[in-house]
């Protein structure tokens, strides 16, 4: 990097499972901004074991408000936009004294996904934005998910981060429920023509669970991780097949006013 300091800032809510691998990653960063959605477990008691973070805590509306508010937090020129299950490489420094950012506005990582510490060979996680400038920018919620309006150019990071969740799955399966219901809320919503390839299948409802299962086991290979590929499969089939349930709900719904 040659255009300043990064200020890593995670976005947290009940992340015990996960915060402490992220933290101990991010030892080169003088000031790391945790923003805490008032988290109820032992969240906040492990990152005050860190002496570089800083927790600020604000009442959860959406994950773009609390992004937005976490900027007004730093004051570094570079933001470091992280998960709290990322697990930067050891040689995250390192790559990065080698990636030019002068003449970008933010850069794309590519992840390693894993299962409780194994590596995946290929997911459907894409690439994300994790490192933009802090002025100028804000997100914007995009159905669960919240996604960076930001100008100028933008660059791949050279290095992968891994993705390694290991909240409990009752969790995850609630979480799904909303994230189901928000994405069916904006396939719904949004023109046909404009949607992606990929939320176009969606929207169909009852094609994307099976084909899933198709691109994960054999295109992305996870048939051959053994019982981590298999989980991540089953997990992805259950998430397209709860946004296919909401949609269909959704249109039912509808047709019987």
């Amino acid at each position: 990097m040659k255009s300043g300091p990064i200020t890593p800032m995670i976005l947290t809510w009940n992340e015990e499972d996960n915060i402490a691998r992220c933290l101990e990653r991010l030892d080169w960063a003088d000031d790391i901004v945790v923003v805490d959605s008032f988290s109820t477990d032992r969240t906040r008691e492990i990152c005050s074991e860190f002496p570089h973070v800083r927790i600020v805590q604000n009442e959860f509306v959406s994950l773009a408000e609390q992004a937005n508010f976490g900027l007004s937090q730093i004051g570094t020129p570079w933001v470091l936009s992280i998960d709290a299950d990322y697990i930067l490489p050891t040689d995250f420094v390192a790559s990065l004294e080698e990636f030019d950012s002068t003449d970008l506005s933010a850069a794309y990582a590519r992840f390693t996904y894993c299962i409780f510490g194994t590596p995946l060979r290929g997911t459907l996680y894409p690439p994300r934005l994790v490192l933009h400038r802090t002025q100028d920018v804000r997100y914007e919620q995009d159905g669960h998910a919240h996604r960076v309006v930001i100008g100028g150019e933008t660059g791949i990071l050279p290095m992968k981060i891994d993705h390694d969740d290991r909240k409990p799955i009752a969790r995850w399966f609630a979480s799904q429920a909303v994230y189901a219901r928000q994405e069916a809320e904006k396939l719904a919503a949004s023109d046909p023509r404009r949607l992606s390839r990929q939320d176009r299948l969606r929207a169909k409802a009852w094609i994307a669970p099976w084909l899933v299962v198709v691109w994960c086991l054999l295109v992305r290979r996870c048939a051959l991780d053994g019982r981590a590929g298999l989980y991540y499969t089953f997990q992805r089939m259950l998430a397209e097949t709860m946004l296919a349930v909401c949609l269909l709900d959704a249109r039912l719904r509808k047709g019987r006013r």
